[in-house]
């Protein structure tokens, strides 16, 4: 498996089972970020998407599980990740290549290429005002090496005209996104992702165009639990995360659906 030990790895499923993914049992762990991200993707069979940042390939190979025929494109800075996407694109019978460089220099075999879908889920944390976490390949996913604006700039280059870019990120961070976006990137649409019904917002899906002109949308947030606080050691989710986690649907922009 890509040069991994199989003790150091686990075998996760995703979407009831329908997609396979190895990842590394220490480090960082790809949860329901990832399949959110695919699910807010609007992309229709036969285009090609790039995902910046892939890891493992858990979002591109969910979002490929959803949509047929898309052919997928990973860029990895990390490359035993790199190794390990390509592995599991190929356990998964996806189309999918996969990257081993740096977003900050892009590698000259994308350079030369548009997508007609970027997706993204940058690291969350500034480390200017976090912790470092002591696991080199946790830190690498979880705290900003490149700023967020390069994410935004080197997904705009890579965009087609009329393309979209989705990107998932900590709610704190949409003004930083909006701003990195100016002059680049158009028709901004945010989707709130809120833990519970009276909670503020922790996450967005951040769409957004290139060349596009409209204006922007704040759609309604989706809840992603039951109740207003968590009462049970259990899976509290709501149905609509259950059909878009277990069963592959769709996470759809109020109104666009």
């Amino acid at each position: 498996m890509a040069g991994w030990d199989a003790e150091n790895l686990s075998d996760d499923k995703y979407l009831n089972g329908r997609l396979q993914i190895w990842q590394p049992r220490v480090g960082y762990r790809a949860g329901v970020d990832p399949v959110l991200l695919a699910a807010a993707v609007n992309a229709r069979a036969g285009q090609h998407v790039l995902e910046l940042g892939c890891g493992v390939g858990t979002a591109s190979l969910c979002l490929g599980t959803r949509v047929p025929d898309l052919r997928l494109t990973g860029l990895e800075i990390q490359a035993d990740h790199a190794a390990l996407a390509m592995a599991n694109g190929r356990r998964n019978s996806a189309d999918f290549e996969v990257v081993t460089g740096d977003l900050m220099a892009m590698p000259a075999c994308l350079k030369a290429r548009q997508f007609d879908h970027v997706i993204a889920n940058p690291p969350y944390f500034d480390r200017g005002a976090s912790t470092v976490s002591p696991h080199p390949a946790r830190e690498m996913a979880m705290g900003i090496a490149a700023p967020l604006e390069a994410w935004i700039t080197a997904a705009a280059k890579r965009c087609a005209p009329k393309g979209y870019v989705h990107v998932i990120h900590r709610a704190e961070r949409l003004p930083d996104l909006i701003a990195a976006a100016a002059g680049v990137l158009g028709s901004i649409e945010v989707l709130p992702l809120i833990p519970r019904v009276g909670r503020a917002a922790q996450l967005v899906v951040f769409r957004a165009r290139r060349g596009g002109r409209a204006d922007f949308r704040l759609w309604d947030g989706v809840v992603m639990h039951k109740g207003a606080r968590h009462q049970k050691d259990e899976e509290s989710y709501t149905d609509q995360l259950v059909n878009i986690l277990r069963h592959g649907a769709a996470l759809e922009f109020s109104g666009t659906g």
